[in-house]
Formats: structure tokens, C-alpha cells, sequence
């Protein structure tokens, strides 16, 4: 029998069948606590002895006897269907993350059993489709261009290519896997050495024709992951550490930010750089002191106080942080203050004050602008926004290989299971489709955002996988 259509001619979906109303068996086990009760009463009316304060005294005795194993019972009974439930509305979803949406990519179809897979492979093909669909190609004077712009959501198209758009399309392509052929990381690569200032590095669209040492440790780091070729990166990763210092790079070598950000650079793509070491020192140096949460160390969005002034602590810096220093110990080994302040920066991050730890305060996304002098106009200032996706940084914190031995060390393994989970439930929240949202910009579909958003919960997946063996 053919099902029907719609107006368009589209087939129409047959409507699911009625839910089923409960069978006998069933509704007479609702009764059961009442059975159980009068059961108690009736046995222990005729066991008691009469001369038991007499026969009021008697029945009063049965009846509360009754009464308390009939309740018993009945809460037995509701128990057991609440753990069923939860369990049934579980739907294979990712510990800590909210199930699928109706309809969304991965969600389970109706009836399916517990073999049924949870939402990360749909979010990722969703998120693969999307970068394919949004790529583009440009003909450009230095040679084609292939990769992205910095949102997926920018108009007109086409779109040149920009280093920043790129090197996270890449990553997002490399986490991926590249499935197929329509995403190719040698034609990525090719593009972001194009796209190299003329005298080395590369900037954010917004920087301008000198290179800057954030932007330049991103796409070296794209480039190290990709396979490049080691000796050119070690040759421009060399021309990056040379220009960031105090005295030609005052701005960026007092942010927490840009530090982290080379310092991780670096570590992917020269991790024989003699500057690592010294980045490493000076992030841990730059360790201040909260006296709200116990007066442990952690970070703020500076590493030295601006003006005498002090560094307010920040769950975002405290994070990015706790994730340079993590990866710099597995390359370059750590002594026991750089140890002892990666741990502190973990233990402020579970001391968290808030109620609810999937909406909490360490959990808002925040921003801040890296100003520097303009190098050309001097008498104007070079400006880059920085947002910060606060929830996938401390995913990635409290995932650092030391983070569960620390909780365990104070008996706060519940405090960061807690954690850890409404992070990623937050993460999970701001994505739509595979795509994360940044409310309230213009370019609302940053790739940045998306590959950091999709990384932490792919890394929450992998460390939540317990296989049954």
C-alpha cells in the first residue's frame, strides 16, 4: 500500500502508532503495595496473641505494620521505575552531554536499542559537510588560494582565504580525519605558505603586513600537524621566537593569551626551540594568587600587572595556562615550581564557587584586545579582538592527563566528574547542527570557535569510552 503525499508531492511519513496502554500484568502490579500491606495486617492479626493490651491495642499494631510495608513497597516500586526511565532517556548520549535534539544529526532513530550511536558522529559529519560546503578557492597574484575566510557565515562569496579562517580549517579537517577526497590537506598547506607575510609570519586580517607571533604560532601549528616540511618550519618558527620579546613585542609578551598561544605553537612545531623553555618560565612566573579560592595560584589575562595594579584571576587564562604548561612538561620535562603551579592552577579551577556547574561563572565566554602600536602610523594603534570560548578551554584543562590524580589527591573526584561534565554539557549547548554560535556578532560562525568546540568534546568522548569487555 503506497502512503500518501503532500501538496508538493512529497511522501508523507505514516503516523506512528498509539503508545500502548498498559496490559493487565501491569495494573495489577500497581496494586501490589496494597496487597502487601493487607498481607501484614491479616498475618499479624492472627499471630499476635490476644492478650496483647487487648484487642485494639492488637489491631493497631497490624494496621501500622500494614501501612509501613504497603508505603515500603510502593517506594520500591517507584524507585525501580525512575531508575528505568533514566535509563531509557538516557539515549546513548555522551556522559555529561545532553542527547540530541529531535531531529538533529546522530539522534537516534525511534525504537532503537542501546546499540544505537551517540551524537558525536552525526555532529561531526555535520561539521565536515559544512567545511566542504563553505570552501573556497581564489585566484590570487601570489598563486590559488583554497580554505576559508575566518566565519563561515561571511558574504560575498567568494571569500579570499585568511591565515587565521585557514589554519583552523585545518585542524578541523585533521580532527575530522578527512573522510574523503573533497577536503585535501596538501592544497591547505600550500595555501597558508602563500599566504606568508613577505618578510615572514603570518597576521590576522585585521593586523595588517607584519607578522605576529600569535597568528604565526597558529599556522605553524596547523602546518606541523599537517606533515610540513620540518626544516621550514624550524626556519620561520626560529624568525617568529626572534621578534617576540619585551623589547620588540612589549604587548604580546605580557599577555597570558598570546603566550600560551605561541608557547603550544612552538611545541607542535619546533619543540627544539631553545625560546620554549623560556616561554614556559615566564607563563609560570606570571602565576598570581587568588585569595577567594584559598589563595592558590592561577591566571589572569596579563602576566604582569598593568601599572602596579593587580591581575584580576580569569577561569579562561587559568585554563589556557594549565594546557601550555601540561603539553610543555610532556616535551621539555618540568622541575618541581612549574609543577607545583600547574597543579595549583587545576585546583583553583575545582574550587569553583558557583551552584550548577554547567552555567557557572568560569563558564562565560569572555573577550579581550590586544592593542599595538600601528607599524606604520605610529600615532594610531593596532587592534585584534580576542574572544575566548571559556567551556571547550576548561574541558580541555580538567582533560589534562594530571587532573584527575590532583582531585583525587583533596577527595574532589565527584567535584571533577561534576565539572567536567557541565563543561562539556555547556560546549555541547552552543553548537547547532555541528556549527558552534557565538551570539551576538556579526561573523556569529567563527571557525576557531567551532574547532575548539568540537576537539574538546571529542576529547571528553575518547576519555569517557570505558569498552565492555
Amino acid at each position: 500500500m503506497r502512503g500518501s503525499t503532500d501538496p508538493a508531492g512529497h511522501p508523507v511519513p505514516p503516523a506512528p502508532p498509539p503508545a500502548p496502554r498498559p496490559g493487565l500484568v501491569a495494573r495489577l502490579g500497581r496494586l501490589a503495595p496494597a496487597a502487601v500491606g493487607y498481607g501484614v495486617f491479616q498475618a499479624l492479626v492472627g499471630l499476635l496473641p490476644d492478650g496483647l493490651f487487648g484487642d485494639a491495642a492488637r489491631y493497631s499494631l497490624a494496621v501500622v505494620s500494614g501501612l509501613g510495608t504497603g508505603v515500603s513497597a510502593w517506594l520500591a516500586g517507584a524507585l525501580l521505575r525512575a531508575r528505568a526511565t533514566a535509563d531509557d532517556g538516557a539515549g546513548g548520549g555522551l556522559d555529561g552531554v545532553p542527547s540530541p535534539r529531535r531531529g538533529s544529526p546522530g539522534a537516534a532513530a525511534p525504537g532503537a536499542g542501546a546499540s544505537a550511536p551517540g551524537p558525536l558522529p552525526g555532529l561531526s559529519t555535520a561539521t565536515y559537510a559544512a567545511l566542504v560546503e563553505r570552501l573556497t578557492v581564489f585566484d590570487d597574484p601570489r598563486g590559488r588560494l583554497t580554505g576559508w575566510a575566518h566565519a563561515l557565515d561571511e558574504q560575498p562569496e567568494p571569500d579570499r582565504p585568511t591565515p587565521t579562517g585557514t589554519a583552523y580549517g585545518l585542524h578541523i579537517a585533521l580532527e575530522l580525519g578527512m573522510p574523503d577526497g573533497r577536503l585535501r590537506a596538501p592544497q591547505l598547506v600550500e595555501t597558508l605558505w602563500r599566504l606568508r607575510l613577505p618578510e615572514g609570519g603570518w597576521s590576522a586580517r585585521s593586523q595588517g603586513a607584519v607578522g605576529r607571533p600569535e597568528v604565526t604560532a597558529l599556522v605553524l601549528g596547523a602546518l606541523a600537524r599537517a606533515g610540513a616540511d620540518a626544516r621550514l618550519l624550524a626556519a620561520e618558527a626560529e624568525r617568529c621566537t626572534e621578534r617576540f620579546t619585551r623589547e620588540l613585542e612589549p604587548a604580546g609578551a605580557e599577555l597570558t593569551h598570546v603566550v600560551t598561544t605561541v608557547l603550544r605553537g612552538l611545541l607542535r612545531a619546533a619543540p627544539d626551540s631553545p625560546a620554549l623553555p623560556v616561554l614556559r618560565d615566564a607563563l609560570v612566573d606570571g602565576a598570581v594568587t587568588d585569595p577567594a579560592r584559598g589563595h592558590r595560584r592561577c591566571w589572569g589575562p596579563r602576566l604582569t600587572p598593568p601599572h602596579g595594579r593587580t591581575v584580576a584571576p580569569s577561569a579562561v587564562h587559568t585554563a589556557q595556562a594549565v594546557v601550555a604548561l601540561d603539553r610543555a612538561a610532556r616535551v621539555l620535562g618540568e622541575d618541581a615550581n612549574a609543577r607545583a603551579t600547574r597543579e595549583e592552577g587545576i585546583r583553583w579551577l575545582l574550587s569553583c564557587p558557583g551552584p550548577a556547574h554547567d552555567g557557572c561563572d568560569d563558564l562565560e565566554s569572555g573577550h579581550e584586545t590586544v592593542r599595538r602600536p600601528h607599524p606604520v602610523d605610529a600615532s594610531r594603534s593596532e587592534v585584534l579582538a580576542v574572544r575566548h570560548f571559556s567551556a571547550a578551554w576548561v574541558v580541555r584543562a580538567l582533560l589534562t592527563p594530571d587532573a584527575p590524580a590532583v582531585a583525587a589527591d583533596e577527595g574532589r573526584e565527584a567535584v571533577w566528574q561534576e565539572m567536567l561534565s557541565g563543561a562539556a554539557a555547556s560546549v555541547w549547548r552552543q553548537q547547532d547542527n555541528g556549527i558552534w554560535t557565538w551570539d551576538g556578532a556579526d561573523l556569529a560562525h567563527p571557525l576557531w570557535m567551532t574547532y575548539q568546540g568540537l576537539s574538546a568534546l571529542r576529547a571528553h568522548a575518547v576519555w569517557m569510552y570505558q569498552p565492555e569487555v
